[in-house]
């Protein structure tokens, strides 16, 4: 994925300021692929520059606000970047490295011990911070897709795909959640 197709995706859902897109962007599509402010207003000024987003001045506003919204040759690029293959990537996390070099260490040698231990508390840490994700997905799921919220009431397709997104990200937490469970004890003595 790349950072232009995800603020171009964020700017046809809905045109904006930056600041309003990054604000969006952090609640939304930054919760599956990050970016500061910096590089959103950077690659604002490329998109423009390739014709794909169009600006202009905010009325009655001080400063240099601008609104940006995604021209014809925008969508026709997302489009294109849609339909593209692309495998799955690779898992690439220093913790399961780590995990993994803490296996051939000893138990019961002083670097062992010490290496167990301190990964049980790293591994521990980073459990909760999963869980944490979890809490904050299922709340956005919550406030944005259940009855009675206005998005429920439209049960359009697209927001169905947006839903799919969101679960995806929740089924993934979940995932690591039970099997930091599940490994946490092997840490032990």
């Amino acid at each position: 994925m790349s950072l232009p197709h995800a603020i171009l995706t964020s700017l046809a859902e809905k045109p904006g300021s930056g600041a309003e897109l990054a604000q969006r962007f952090d609640k939304s599509i930054g919760y599956f692929w990050q970016a500061t402010h910096q590089q959103i207003y950077r690659e604002l000024a490329r998109l423009e520059e390739r014709g794909l987003i169009r600006s202009a001045a905010r009325e009655a506003t001080r400063g240099r606000k601008r609104d940006y919204a995604v021209l014809p040759a925008g969508l026709e690029e997302l489009a294109r970047w849609t339909v593209l293959a692309q495998d799955p990537l690779p898992v690439r996390d220093a913790l399961l490295v780590r995990l993994r070099a803490v296996a051939v260490m000893r138990a019961g040698s002083a670097p062992g011990d010490t290496a167990r231990a301190v990964m049980r508390a790293e591994l521990a840490r980073h459990r909760g911070l999963h869980e944490q994700q979890l809490s904050l997905y299922q709340g956005v799921e919550g406030d944005d897709f259940t009855a009675g919220s206005g998005a429920q009431a439209q049960n359009t397709p697209d927001l169905r795909l947006q839903r799919a997104v969101l679960r995806a990200g929740i089924m993934f937490e979940q995932a690591w959640v039970n099997w930091a469970d599940e490994t946490l004890p092997t840490l032990e003595h």
